[in-house]
């Protein structure tokens, strides 16, 4: 992976969970003025998201996509 990918992943990755759903469209613009021309990676998850749905069945949990993704 490139590093300016790699490096916008881990940004990503460690801030928009702390966010609110109203800053993470700031936070998006903020990281496209920093990495104009970084095309954003693509995450791979593998079986995860079934495994996910899985549990949540398990633990009788909903597994809306809201929660999918702060799992993610």
């Amino acid at each position: 992976m490139d590093e300016d990918q790699l490096l916008l992943r881990a940004l990503r990755d460690v801030n928009v969970p702390k966010f609110l759903m109203d800053d993470i469209p700031l936070f998006e613009n903020i990281i496209t003025d920093l990495f104009p021309t970084t095309i954003r990676p693509t995450y791979e998850y593998g079986n995860l998201e079934g495994e996910i749905n899985v549990q949540c069945k398990n633990l009788n949990v909903q597994a809306v996509k809201a929660f999918k993704d702060k799992v993610f």
